[in-house]
């Protein structure tokens, strides 16, 4: 029998909140790590958080099927469902004990949720809204992009798909960005919720197409959801880019980021 949620987004919700608990209760443990090649690792709270995110999905939702950034993919293979898992996004932050993590669900093509584990907040969407929420689902407060802050997350993580034609590093030297932006070199996803809450103006990052990964799903379904405007790094609609991500605040913004970019 599956759990009683109301819907989708509270699935997610409940999915992302249970895999920031424990993150934060093995936070500053020494914890073994998983190489995944190419300098890239998992640690023993990526793998448990998964897992704690898994069992409530599937208690919630048992046909669906998961794809998780550690454990692959779960479930049926015909399943019409698919929930995308990224259980600890920043993993080389937390490793050394920097508390710049997220933790994201979301229901491809669906309702998302965005956990930050230790600023206590949970980004909500069902795909038409865009919420937080501090406490209990009756005290969501909606989520509202602005570019007033002007601080834009660039992810400086590979790949660099673009390069040398566009790096996001040549961002924090060129002229028209740094004169109206303020960077952040940004590590984790999280950030993609702050552009949907307000606290970023924007964010850069390339790589492929990013529709359908499992650390950008539930960001990009929240942007969306607060109105903010989202492309590739070519300005075109998500699913028919060269691929990369532009997510800003407003039009005027991202035509301000565009222009920096194409520079």
């Amino acid at each position: 029998m599956s759990e009683g949620y109301a819907d989708d987004a509270e699935v997610a919700a409940a999915a992302a909140r249970a895999g920031a608990d424990v993150v934060r209760q093995m936070y500053g443990r020494p914890l073994a790590r998983i190489d995944k090649g190419g300098g890239d690792f998992a640690t023993e709270a990526d793998v448990a958080a998964e897992e704690r995110i898994l069992g409530v999905i599937r208690a919630a939702r048992p046909g669906d099927a998961v794809l998780g950034e550690e454990g692959g993919r779960r479930g049926a293979a015909d399943a019409a469902r698919q929930w995308l898992v990224d259980p600890l996004c920043g993993t080389l932050n937390y490793a050394v004990g920097t508390m710049l993590v997220a933790v994201n669900v979301a229901l491809r093509g669906g309702p998302a949720a965005v956990a930050d584990p230790f600023g206590g907040e949970v980004f909500v969407t069902d795909g038409a809204t865009a919420r937080l929420r501090r406490g209990g689902s009756d005290g969501d407060a909606p989520l509202t992009p602005t570019a007033a802050s002007g601080l834009v997350d660039v992810n400086l993580d590979p790949p660099f798909l673009h390069a040398p034609g566009f790096h996001p590093a040549a961002l924090l030297a060129h002229p028209a960005f740094v004169s109206r932006f303020r960077p952040r070199v940004g590590s984790t996803s999280l950030a993609l919720a702050w552009v949907a809450a307000g606290k970023r103006a924007g964010y850069v990052t390339d790589g492929p197409d990013l529709t359908g990964s499992v650390h950008f799903a539930a960001g990009i379904a929240l942007c969306r959801a607060a109105g903010c405007v989202v492309t590739g790094i070519d300005g075109a609609p998500l699913g028919e880019t060269v691929g990369g991500l532009v997510a800003a605040a407003d039009r005027e913004t991202h035509q301000a980021l565009m222009a920096a970019v194409r520079g």
